[in-house]
């Protein structure tokens, strides 16, 4: 019999039904009724939809010219800025949190920010108040990153439409897929005005790009259950770990192309029928994270991360559990164990932007003693499925691995 492979995130399976989707191909209106917003706007990738917010506010703002982003975030954040021709500046994190230390904001702050991204990593919800009340002093924007994020909450209200711009990802194995895709929210009427223009000016129909998403779709609904994942997933995770490239293995190895292309109809249609289930779906992976949380806060010197505690009313979402080791050795012990196992167990990333050397044209050099917190959560962390096929069995022996990474000194 085939082995199993859990998947690293709880994404929205695609069911076949989905595919022979008739009715409405309203994306962004049904987008728009789950987040509670009064419009949407669909983009080809959630990298897609920075690269519209950030042309359309640097168009606006043409003497401003760095975006702030916190040190430990997905490496298309930096090639989005790069596109758009703009600087890249790093923050510093809080220790032991996803959160930017706002007091080394305030010092990256100034004439020439943009924009601050505050960044809501796997489903977990940050502060984003600081970087509001820190960027609007002087007279930037706050785009709030929340591809990993769609469904999360703040006081009943969706995440991010608290600040100026919002963006989700439709990609893989995310709350919603179309195989790749991208939600824009914009607050203010005038901007999104703006942005919707410049979506006409750089985002064009793409026959050839769309064929492919939408082969990659038929591909994705066919694969993505426990036996497909196996070779789909699982190969090619073991075989880049075979060859020593985490890079690879995190999924960090991307086309320094950005697509810019316009959705087709078809999958925009697969994704109403989807989002119908979403709702649901989000509530059960909230439930089994209730479960499972509780069993890992158990085990001795490993830690849970949960929603910011300066966000009491957040309600994140649970596509996975990221959970943070004593030390980057035993974090690499349980990597060696786990990773690769068919568990579910992988990293966000595999280092803080300044150390991927194949993005260093994109990303400023700092020192090794720089960005002390950044650089260790990124060498402590693991993130954890929290997919329904990452069954109670193999949730245990995983958890059983960790207590005996974790008990050795």
């Amino acid at each position: 019999m085939m082995a199993l492979e859990a998947p690293p995130t709880a994404g929205l399976p695609v069911f076949f039904t989905d595919l022979w989707a008739s009715g409405s191909s309203d994306l962004a209106g049904m987008l728009g009724r789950f987040l509670g917003v009064s419009s949407v706007q669909v983009e080809c990738s959630g990298t897609a939809a920075l690269v519209v917010a950030l042309t359309t506010l640097h168009t606006l703002a043409p003497e401003r010219t760095e975006v702030i982003v916190p040190a430990y975030t997905c490496p298309l954040v930096a090639m989005a800025v790069a596109h758009c021709g703009l600087r890249l500046r790093m923050c510093e994190l809080m220790p032991n949190a996803l959160d930017m230390d706002p007091v080394i904001l305030a010092t990256l702050c100034g004439p020439r920010t943009l924009a601050v991204l505050p960044t809501h990593l796997a489903g977990r919800v940050v502060d984003a108040a600081p970087a509001r009340a820190l960027a609007h002093a002087e007279g930037a924007w706050v785009i709030e990153d929340a591809a990993q994020a769609l469904g999360a909450r703040v006081g009943g209200a969706s995440v991010g439409t608290g600040s100026d711009i919002v963006f989700f990802s439709l990609a893989v194995g995310k709350g919603l897929s179309i195989f790749e895709g991208g939600a824009l929210v914009v607050a203010d009427a005038d901007l999104r005005a703006a942005c919707e223009r410049t979506a006409r000016a750089i985002v064009r129909p793409s026959f050839v790009w769309e064929l492919r998403r939408s082969i990659e779709l038929l591909a994705y609904t066919a694969l993505y259950h426990p036996r497909g994942l196996r070779w789909a997933y699982g190969w090619p995770l073991r075989r880049a770990l075979a060859h020593n490239d985490r890079i690879a293995a995190a999924g960090d190895d991307f086309s320094q192309n950005i697509p810019l292309h316009r959705v087709g109809r078809w999958r925009q249609a697969v994704g109403v029928r989807a989002l119908a289930r979403l709702p649901a779906w989000l509530e059960d992976s909230e439930s089994r994270a209730q479960q499972r949380v509780p069993r890992l806060r158990g085990i001795s010197s490993l830690t849970v991360l949960d929603d910011s505690a300066g966000v009491p009313a957040a309600q994140g979402t649970w596509p996975s559990i990221l959970v943070l080791l004593p030390d980057a050795a035993r974090r690499d012990a349980a990597l060696a164990r786990l990773w690769g196992a068919g568990l579910g167990v992988s990293v966000p990333f595999a280092h803080v932007l300044a150390d991927y050397a194949r993005y260093a044209a994109v990303v400023p050099a700092t020192a090794p003693a720089d960005l002390p917190h950044a650089r260790s959560f990124a060498a402590r962390v693991l993130s954890i499925s929290n997919s329904p096929w990452l069954d109670a069995e193999s949730f245990e022996r995983l958890c059983t691995a960790l207590e005996q990474v974790l008990d050795v000194r």
